[in-house]
């Protein structure tokens, strides 16, 4: 049996398999869409603790 996931953009669901050339999306609308919201910083992963390196400047305080 398939395995069905649900497209991350829109929801649809899609047969994960060589059927689906875009799985885990749709379509590629949903992926270019997908591909877009992150190069507008729409979905971030958060750093939680970043250690102080002195040589480079950063200091972990992302602002």
């Amino acid at each position: 049996m398939a395995t069905i996931v649900d497209c991350p953009t829109c929801g649809a669901k899609v047969t994960w398999g060589e059927v689906s050339p875009f799985r885990p999306f749709c379509s590629n609308r949903c992926k270019q869409i997908d591909l877009g919201a992150w190069a507008e910083e729409k979905y971030t992963i958060p750093a939680v603790n970043l250690p102080e390196d002195p040589e480079s400047g950063i200091d972990g305080d992302p602002a």
